[in-house]
């Protein structure tokens, strides 16, 4: 006997921010927790009614990190006869913030670039599927207000493992995949229970159990050099909240982590870590250098950082960041002697 309803097909990760991005420019009263959850595609085709949507509201959790990382203004408003109410919390994103500024003009070759690609995105960006949300949405009484063809969220792309992985938490399967980590020479298989996926500091992590140390460990996806496996193998979380916990880890490593360098002024070096760090402190009698307080989560990633800048930084504490950047720079210098022998 044929089963009575086939499981939903799977909608791309940016296939499901767009759509949630033009429906919430596509109403200016915003809309609720549940009427994203059954009407924009990517959710729909796995909303229960009346039933445990709690994955579904997990991932649409994760998502509005993710659009407002990039640079979306999405904002909450709270019912005015029900504050503190979460589920008739509404979410919108004001048009006024999110068009061009006024004063922002192009030149006729860049018109022309942005002609050719409004070409591409004018039938992704109203697809048949967003079409019958916005007809769903106009059903509740959600009226769209303005044109929404051409709106477009700046996605990025992510690790490929990302995807492979956010499946498997979906289903609570057991992963695997070849890690690298810094220092060895090949990669090792871990095989993970899965329990969270969190970005900090602009980099994306999984946070698990691993099978063969018996414990919590944390990976970073972009350590992660070949194809994720989902098996067929399951588990029961143990706990919840694995994200929020995860979060709190990485912040507390990245606060306990605290490096001090000094800067060159007016270089590539000076501009890009002074965005990002900031708290400039000129060094005294100097005027042309300055001290930066860097915190850090990865002292093989920071390294890397500061070592690509070569003699536009010097890290003054701690001893090992200093080695680490040492080392590097050495090895720079070694590769380029070899190479101009050859």
């Amino acid at each position: 006997m044929p089963p009575s309803s086939s499981s939903p097909s799977r909608v791309p990760v940016e296939e499901r921010l767009f759509s949630l991005v033009l429906a919430l420019l596509a109403t200016e009263t915003g809309l609720t927790k549940n009427e994203i959850l059954s009407t924009v595609q990517g959710y729909r085709q796995r909303y229960v009614g009346h039933g445990d949507n709690s994955s579904l509201e997990r991932q649409f959790e994760r998502d509005k990190d993710d659009i407002r990382e990039l640079g979306v203004p999405l904002e909450t408003v709270e019912s005015p006869g029900d504050s503190g109410n979460n589920q008739l919390l509404r979410y919108r994103i004001p048009k006024g913030a999110y068009d061009l500024p006024a004063d922002v003009v192009f030149s006729p070759e860049e018109i022309t670039l942005l002609g050719l690609a409004a070409t591409v995105w004018k039938e992704g960006s109203l697809s048949g599927e967003s079409r019958r949300a916005l007809m769903k949405l106009r059903s509740l009484g959600v009226e769209a207000n303005d044109p929404i063809v051409g709106y477009a969220p700046r996605l990025r792309a992510r690790e490929s493992a990302f995807e492979p992985l956010n499946q498997a938490l979906e289903r609570n399967a057991i992963v695997q995949f070849p890690y690298l980590k810094p220092g060895e020479s090949a990669s090792r298989i871990r095989t993970v229970a899965p329990l969270a996926i969190v970005q900090h500091q602009g980099r994306w992590h999984l946070q698990g159990i691993d099978q063969d140390a018996h414990g919590s460990r944390t990976f970073l996806l972009s350590r992660m050099v070949g194809p994720v496996k989902v098996t067929a193998r399951t588990f029961v979380p143990d706990g919840s909240d694995f994200a929020a916990k995860a979060l709190a880890d990485l912040e507390r490593i990245w606060a306990d982590n605290v490096a001090t360098i000094e800067v060159t002024a007016g270089t590539d070096a000076a501009t890009r870590l002074g965005k990002r760090y900031g708290d400039a402190v000129p060094v005294a009698g100097d005027g042309e250098s300055f001290r930066l307080t860097v915190n850090y989560s990865d002292i093989n990633i920071v390294a890397d950082q500061l070592a690509s800048f070569g003699p536009e930084v010097l890290v003054l504490a701690p001893e090992v960041l200093r080695q680490a950047v040492r080392d590097r720079l050495a090895a720079t210098a070694a590769a380029h002697e070899g190479s101009d022998r050859g």
